[in-house]
């Protein structure tokens, strides 16, 4: 599935991983950010924290480990991360999520 245009020319957020290997589309508020994630290459994030975040895969395959707990996410397939919750992922090649931030400040827009 391709993501429309009315949301991959929403503005992309600043992540440290190349725009290569992640694309991004953010919307923002005063109350959280919500960021479509395109994965173009596979991609392993280190374990870390910050506040809630809730997520659900559209496309491919997420291997989440929260606090310990590793479950692996599918299309249809919906997660949060409470705050503070230590986390790490790996992502798929050809995965695309929409993640909810409770932070309105997460990433920083492009």
């Amino acid at each position: 599935m391709e993501l429309p245009d009315i949301i991959t020319r929403l503005p992309q957020v600043e992540l440290p991983i190349p725009s290569t290997t992640v694309r991004t589309s953010l919307l923002q508020s005063e109350h959280g950010q919500l960021v479509f994630f395109q994965i173009l290459k596979d991609v392993d994030l280190p374990a870390h924290s910050h506040k809630g975040q809730w997520g659900t895969v559209l496309e491919g395959t997420v291997e989440l480990t929260v606090s310990g707990s590793t479950q692996v996410h599918t299309a249809g397939s919906s997660y949060y991360i409470p705050s503070g919750a230590v986390h790490s992922a790996g992502l798929a090649a050809g995965t695309k999520i929409i993640e909810f931030f409770e932070e309105s400040d997460r990433y920083k827009r492009m």
